[in-house]
C-alpha cells in the first residue's frame, strides 16, 4: 500500500449515468432519510476480501442482488453507549451537504451501520473488554447489552456517501463505512438463511466482488473501497459524495 491520495480516482462507471430509471414525477420529492451501510474487510491475507450478502429474491427492493448490510437510522442509534469515538475528519464529512445537521448525526449513522450489520448477518462489531454495558435502548441493542458488547466507533472508516435521486418512493442519504474483520467480537448463528433478508454471505477479494450482480452505486463504492485500501485507509483521504445533478449521477468530494 502507498500513502498517497492519488490512488483515489473517480469511478467513471457512474459519473454522468442518467437517473431517469425509477423516477416518478407524481411522487413527492422526499427529504433523504439518514442511513448507513457497513463493509467488513478481511486484510489478513495477500489480498483484501470483503463480505457481501445476497438479498432474498422475494424482496421488492433489490431482490436477489448482492449488497452490504445496512439500513436507516433508528431512534435507539442516537442513545446507545459506545466505546471510542469517530475520527473528527469523518464527523466533518458526515455533516457536510446536510440541511440542518444535528450534532448526533455522525454517531447515529455509525451505530446504525453496526446495528444493521448484526440484524442482517449476526455479526457484532465491538469489544467485550470494557466490562458490563450500561442500560441500552430496547430492541436490537439489548442483544449487545446482554453480551456486554460495546460498539467501537473508532474502528470505523468512512468510504463514501450516496444520496438517492429525487422522485423515488424512498430516498436515503447513506454513509458507507468499512471496518476490519478483527473488529467482530461475537457471532450469532441462524440470522442468514433462505427465509431471511440475506440468504447467503460471501467473502470475496475486493476486485472479484465487482463481478457480482449488484446496484450501480454499490459497485461505485466498492471501487472507492479498493482505492482507499490501496492508498492506506487514512481518515484524511477524500470522501466521495454521489448524488443527482441535472438528472445524472455526479461524483463530488466532501
Amino acid at each position: 500500500m502507498n500513502g498517497g491520495a492519488s490512488a483515489l480516482l473517480p469511478f467513471t462507471g457512474i459519473d454522468g449515468v442518467r437517473t431517469d430509471r425509477g423516477r416518478n414525477p407524481d411522487i413527492a420529492n422526499l427529504r433523504p432519510a439518514p442511513a448507513a451501510t457497513m463493509m467488513i474487510v478481511d486484510r489478513t491475507g495477500a489480498e483484501p476480501r470483503v463480505l457481501m450478502g445476497r438479498r432474498h429474491q422475494g424482496h421488492v427492493f433489490m431482490p436477489g442482488r448482492f449488497v452490504f448490510p445496512g439500513g436507516r437510522v433508528e431512534a435507539g442509534d442516537r442513545q446507545m453507549n459506545v466505546a471510542g469515538a469517530l475520527n473528527e475528519w469523518m464527523e466533518q464529512r458526515l455533516m457536510r451537504q446536510v440541511t440542518r445537521p444535528a450534532a448526533i448525526r455522525p454517531r447515529a449513522l455509525a451505530l446504525a451501520a453496526i446495528r444493521e450489520t448484526f440484524e442482517e448477518t449476526g455479526l457484532m462489531i465491538g469489544s467485550k473488554d470494557y466490562g458490563p454495558l450500561p442500560a441500552s435502548p430496547q430492541g436490537t441493542w439489548s442483544e449487545f447489552a446482554a453480551r456486554d458488547v460495546f460498539p467501537e466507533l473508532d474502528r470505523l472508516h468512512l468510504i463514501a456517501r450516496a444520496i438517492t435521486p429525487p422522485r423515488r418512493n424512498k430516498r436515503f442519504d447513506t454513509a458507507f463505512f468499512a471496518v476490519d474483520s478483527d473488529a467482530i467480537c461475537e457471532k450469532v448463528e441462524g440470522v442468514v438463511g433462505p427465509d431471511s433478508e440475506l440468504v447467503e454471505l460471501v467473502w470475496l477479494p475486493v476486485g472479484e466482488a465487482a463481478s457480482l450482480d449488484m446496484p450501480l452505486i454499490t459497485r461505485a463504492v466498492l471501487a472507492d473501497l479498493a482505492a482507499r485500501l490501496e492508498a492506506g485507509m487514512s481518515p484524511m483521504l477524500p470522501v466521495p459524495l454521489y448524488r443527482d445533478r441535472g438528472g445524472a449521477w455526479r461524483r463530488e468530494e466532501l
